[in-house]
């Protein structure tokens, strides 16, 4: 039990910040020092008075009894002087004894105190001290006098004083206390500037950043020239990696770029090999023709990724709205809906931004829901204009839903669900986060009303605030004004 407690005791110790148990140590020290120092200065002190006591009570009690004069003139013991008479000094009592311990004196209200055949004793409350006294002719006689003084007055004195020294160890270990929390707290200061740079690499996730070197050469100075190493390897792996990723994201795009052209020709002349042949030829050329058209999409799906990565690429934006390119997306997936239904729900909305980009972000998220959905399914498109003035697009189905703990990774590249049919590449959803951030928007999942998957595009009413590209005058007079499109299923 007695370990358990010390266990939990030292774990809450360890809890606490390093100036509060720096300070709490040098509390403790200073306190068992002065409450050992408070106690040897007690004892002696108390020593020493009772010392003195036990000398004054001894002298008293001889003085009485050479002051008593006892005598048997009349044939009786008598005194010269009565005992009351002593009885008011110090609260004293007095008892006087003949040599074989026969009371024949005391003064009024005397208690027992004890044998009188003894020098000095301690009885209820007093110190006693017992002298003898010889009288009469020739001091042939002797009287025994007990002489007590209560302790009560001496040992509230030693008691005070011991007090007065506690106090002062306590006052003395809340300053200990003070000095040593003043003294961490500049001791830490370093640690404290190391600690706020620390947090301005983690916000501006910067490693070039210059730590504070403390002007003394101790553990906190070689904890800061470990820290700037550590953060100068890491600024160099850093460069080295963005090096390396640039070069694979110009290679990607260069490659990319370069295989459109040639993939083209393939797909043109396979197209005209399809038309032109019968039978098994026909077939191989039908499948050659099914695997250039997935090649040149994947070719595509990797320039778009290519050009997001390249920050200083900008997104060319043009006057558009939001719900024809829902419309058109939704019509070129018609063909491979199957038993689906693709409903649309749209309403103007207008902005700015690239329709070819945008139109693929539709296009990915209602094919994901095509591809990840049973037959007899139905996908819903719907368009809305926020208050902000900024654009809506959710797109929503009815079937298994998505796993909370697959969602973390929904829009990582080359990810695929566990539902997939269709034999995608894993980048669709990928190329969906990538638009919408380059647009300056958000994309987001959670789970629809009747129970299937659901996606949110949100884009920023800060995307009409480009300019849009000039327009010749003849074409701008002849483009109509949009309409909404009315709520009616494709499939």
């Amino acid at each position: 039990m007695f370990s358990a407690l010390s266990d939990r005791l030292q774990n809450r110790l360890l809890r606490l910040p390093i100036r509060v148990r720096l300070a709490t140590s040098v509390a403790l020290v200073a306190f068992l020092i002065l409450m050992a120092f408070a106690a040897v200065i007690g004892q002696i002190n108390a020593n020493r008075q009772w010392r003195e006591f036990d000398n004054q009570v001894t002298s008293q009690a001889q003085n009485i009894a050479n002051a008593l004069h006892p005598s048997y003139a009349t044939g009786q013991l008598e005194f010269g002087v009565r005992p009351n008479a002593y009885a008011n000094i110090n609260n004293a009592a007095i008892r006087i004894f003949t040599v074989d311990g026969s009371p024949v004196g005391k003064t009024k209200g005397a208690p027992q105190m004890g044998s009188p055949f003894r020098a000095t004793n301690n009885v209820n409350g007093y110190r006693v001290a017992t002298v003898d006294q010889a009288f009469g002719a020739g001091a042939s006689d002797t009287l025994l006098v007990q002489y007590g003084v209560p302790t009560a007055a001496t040992a509230s004195e030693i008691g005070g004083l011991r007090l007065i020294l506690f106090l002062g160890a306590l006052i003395g270990t809340a300053l200990a206390f003070a000095a040593g929390a003043v003294v961490a707290r500049r001791a830490m200061t370093p640690v404290a500037q190391l600690t706020a740079a620390a947090a301005e690499i983690e916000r501006t996730r910067d490693p070039d950043t210059t730590l504070p070197t403390p002007v003394a050469d101790d553990e906190i100075a070689e904890l800061s020239r470990t820290l700037t190493g550590m953060l100068t390897s890491l600024s160099s792996a850093r460069n080295e990696t963005e090096a390396a990723l640039e070069r694979q994201r110009e290679f990607v795009a260069d490659a990319s770029h370069e295989l459109r052209t040639p993939l083209t020709s393939v797909l043109a002349n396979l197209e005209l090999l399809v038309d032109s042949l019968r039978g098994p030829d026909r077939e191989a050329a039908v499948s050659a023709l099914r695997s250039t058209q997935r090649m040149r999409r994947l070719v595509g799906d990797l320039l778009l990724l290519a050009r997001a990565d390249a920050p200083q690429t900008p997104v060319t934006r043009e006057r558009l709205d939001l719900s024809d390119v829902v419309v058109e997306a939704a019509s070129e997936l018609e063909p491979a809906a199957a038993e689906h239904s693709i409903e649309l729900d749209t309403e103007s909305t207008p902005l700015l931004g690239s329709r070819d980009d945008l139109q693929r972000v539709a296009t990915n998220l209602i094919e994901n829901a095509l591809r990840h959905t049973p037959p007899g399914t139905r996908v819903t498109a719907t368009t809305r204009t926020l208050p902000n003035g900024g654009a809506q697009l959710v797109v929503a189905d009815d079937g298994p839903g998505i796993a909370p703990e697959a969602r973390a990774t929904l829009f990582d590249r080359f990810v695929r669900g566990s539902g997939d049919r269709g034999g995608s590449f894993g980048l669709g959803l990928a190329i969906v986060a990538a638009v919408t951030e380059a647009h300056g928007g958000t994309v987001g999942v959670d789970e629809s009303p009747h129970g299937g998957a659901r996606f949110t595009i949100t884009l920023p009413a800060s995307s009409m605030k480009a300019e849009p590209p000039e327009k010749p005058a003849a074409a701008a007079s002849e483009t109509a004004p949009v309409e909404a499109e009315p709520t009616a299923p494709l499939a």
